[in-house]
């Protein structure tokens, strides 16, 4: 798996999290919540990236709430950042998730993907295995050896 450990990920709602609908909240987008919830648990820092603002913007952050995504920061580099006209409006983040991108938006399963290719996750498994002493591997090679 790749190292998400400490990487900021900027991440947009309308058209990325959920189905464009604005002003009300779309139909959340297939995996959205439990890629975020992934990339959360292997260590990310996620940011909520949106043009929504007030009650729009408070909904929103609602929602991934109870969808079990609670944002590190909302709009902002860090949640006590103020803006003022010495601040830039462009958030900080190593990688951006948006339906905007060159391309479109992809979806969440090769998003994922991106960032734990298959072959990774293969090998991440056989070390697993192995570490744990083969469990029911082991047991089917000695079924195979007799």
């Amino acid at each position: 798996m790749v190292d998400l450990r400490n990487i900021k990920i900027a991440v947009d709602f309308d058209g990325t999290i959920v189905e464009h609908a604005y002003p009300a909240i779309g139909k959340e987008k297939l995996f959205a919540f439990r890629t975020l919830r992934e990339m959360e648990k292997a260590g990310a820092i996620l940011i909520l990236w949106t043009l929504r603002t007030g009650k729009e913007l408070d909904e929103a952050v609602d929602f991934c709430r109870k969808n079990g995504i609670e944002f590190y920061a909302v709009n902002k580099n860090y949640p006590e950042e103020v803006y003022s006209d010495e601040v830039s409006r462009k958030v900080d983040a190593d990688i951006f998730i948006d339906d905007k991108n060159i391309g479109g938006f992809h979806g969440w399963s090769e998003i994922w993907q991106m960032l734990n290719p298959w072959e990774l996750q293969e090998k991440a498994a056989e070390k697993a295995v192995a570490r744990r002493g083969g469990g029911l591997f082991r047991f089917f090679r000695r079924r195979k050896e007799k």
